[in-house]
């Protein structure tokens, strides 16, 4: 195990990231420039795509960080069986949930379905379906977009750790994804249900959605969970659905026989928000 992926056990992580947080929201001009220009040097930031490409614009690290792009800069994939890649990255793991639930993450490790939602029952309806997990790196947009057209049914928030979700901590932390802090996003579709899980990391300031605002922090010490059923809630293939303060990991889960995962796809495999992400029968 690596001396940080070591140390991070023993780290306070939610002050590391309320301080982060603090950090990011600061409108002092000289700390927002240095962080933008910091980012922008050190992952090669293509602000050309950005809806607003002067960074001096930003009123805030956070502001540049969860930036819009052009419109254009990303696009749907034309075949209306398409599910959609929900954010640019590249796939930490996809491929099938097991009949147990299980769910790989990185060299041996796996965690389960039901540890990850929160919920065994919930679970219990994607065991032999698929999933994809899509890490966004600090270069990447930092807006989650809805594979599928869905009704939002509930939210449950899911305390944890805030360990970082880098290649180096994958590979070594076991059940990182059901360890750290998340959103469990369930969505009602033509297919049956479907989960997307924005997933927090160390020095990750904050989840938010377009239907809540602000969903993390106040980070939690119990599940909480919110029922949108009746509120007509409904986002369509392709919207914006939610935004990380940081960079992290968007999880979706696909019931049995809901869709064939895309050909070419595997660990690494750089994507781009609206790409295929699979496909649903014909």
């Amino acid at each position: 195990m690596s001396l940080l992926t070591t140390l991070s056990w023993a780290l306070p992580h939610r002050l590391l990231s309320t301080l982060a947080r603090r950090a990011a929201y600061s409108q002092d001009p000289r700390l927002k420039a240095w962080f933008i220009d910091t980012v922008v040097r050190r992952f090669g930031v293509d602000l050309d795509e950005a809806a607003e490409p002067d960074p001096a614009a930003y009123p805030s690290f956070n502001a540049f960080f969860t930036r819009a792009l052009k419109p254009g800069a990303r696009v749907p994939d034309p075949d209306p069986r398409a599910l959609l890649m929900p954010a640019d990255g590249r796939i930490s793991q996809l491929g099938a949930i097991e009949a147990d639930g299980r769910i790989f993450q990185a060299k041996g490790r796996a965690f389960t379905a039901a540890e990850l939602l929160g919920d065994a029952e919930a679970a219990r309806v994607f065991a032999g379906g698929s999933f994809a997990t899509v890490y966004l790196s600090p270069r990447d947009y930092h807006r989650v977009h809805m594979p599928w057209t869905g009704i939002l049914r509930e939210t449950v928030h899911v305390p944890g750790r805030l360990f970082s979700v880098g290649p180096a901590a994958v590979a070594r932390v076991p059940r990182l994804f059901a360890r750290n802090e998340r959103l469990v996003c369930h969505f009602d579709t033509d297919f049956g249900p479907m989960v997307s899980v924005m997933v927090g990391a160390l020095l990750v300031s904050g989840v938010e959605t377009v239907w809540g605002g602000v969903e993390i922090p106040a980070y939690g010490d119990a599940v909480t969970r919110t029922d949108y059923r009746g509120r007509g809630i409904k986002l369509e293939r392709f919207a914006e659905m939610a935004r990380f303060n940081y960079g992290s990991t968007v999880i979706v889960l696909l019931p049995p026989g809901a869709a064939t995962l895309a050909a070419g796809l595997g660990a690494e495999s750089p994507v781009r928000l609206g790409q295929a992400l699979a496909h649903r029968p014909g």
